[in-house]
């Protein structure tokens, strides 16, 4: 069960629905992670993979899905633990379903998921394609609601545990060459938000996480330069950090993400004049 502060899990324990601490931390503090059950989905490579191989370290429990068996195989061989792999496509949300009996079955019951799993294609007006478009809609908001639907009734029967959710800064607001990907993002924080308010005061931590540009296989394909890059497990230590600190939205690294912060409190005028500005779109 998700705990305050340092202490580890109890198996069985249940939480009481409360009414929001206004003093307190928004969410739990998670700084001990040993024999926290973990549940990563997406974490074939990227920022997935980085944060399986970081959490590891620290002692926790892990389940890793992906679409790719042999990533997850070859992901699990570096690993110091044993974790569960669940091939499963986030699209299908029967394969998700049996990937979360057979982890309750296994644990008992989920501490945390963390729902990585996504896809990024610049696409433009001139380049406007409405397969990929619809497919990228798909992966990274409406599967969500797969993993929601399979999710929701786990958390409630146990009265505890969390979900993290993996979005973007380019959500925050309209971008050039985000035509796709950036409403999809957008419409995971609005959702993260929702979800907060719903499964805080039942006793379920949610967590909205915004980086900035990492260095992935998806980010590799942008022929831009890319401000404040960073890697993919300086990215798992800021998230780690994040978790630690008690708060809702983890966004990284602060010294671009900051920027995007102000920007999205800009009038419209303001906004695309500097957006344009600065991106040359």
């Amino acid at each position: 069960m998700m705990q305050f502060e340092s202490a580890p899990p109890t198996t069985g324990t249940q939480v009481q629905p409360r009414a929001p601490d206004r003093r307190g931390p928004l969410n739990p503090r998670i700084v001990d992670w040993q024999g926290r059950r973990v549940w990563l989905i997406g974490a074939s490579s990227g920022i997935g993979e980085a944060l399986a191989v970081e959490l590891a370290a620290r002692g926790a429990r892990l389940a890793l899905s992906a679409r790719r068996r042999p990533a997850l195989e070859a992901l699990a061989q570096r690993l110091g633990s044993i974790p569960s792999i669940l091939p499963t496509d986030v699209a299908d949300r029967e394969g998700l379903e049996g990937a979360c009996r057979s982890l309750i079955a296994n644990w008992g019951e989920i501490d945390l998921v963390i729902w990585l799993a996504g896809d990024y294609r610049e696409m433009r007006v001139d380049s406007f394609d409405l397969t990929e478009a619809r497919r990228l809609v798909e992966i990274n908001l409406l599967a969500v609601y797969n993993g929601l639907d399979v999710l929701l009734p786990v958390f409630e029967r146990q009265r505890s545990g969390g979900l993290a959710l993996v979005s973007s800064v380019a959500g925050y607001r309209g971008l050039p060459k985000a035509l796709a990907y950036g409403p999809g993002k957008a419409g995971l924080i609005n959702l993260a938000e929702s979800l907060y308010l719903d499964l805080q005061p039942r006793g379920v931590g949610v967590w909205l996480i915004d980086p900035g540009f990492v260095a992935t296989p998806l980010t590799a394909q942008n022929a831009f330069r890319m401000p404040a890059l960073i890697s993919a497990e300086v990215a798992a230590r800021e998230i780690v950090s994040g978790f630690a600190s008690g708060g809702f939205e983890m966004h990284f690294p602060k010294r671009f993400t900051r920027w995007m912060k102000l920007l999205r409190i800009l009038p419209e005028r303001l906004y695309f004049r500097a957006v344009r500005a600065i991106t040359g779109g």
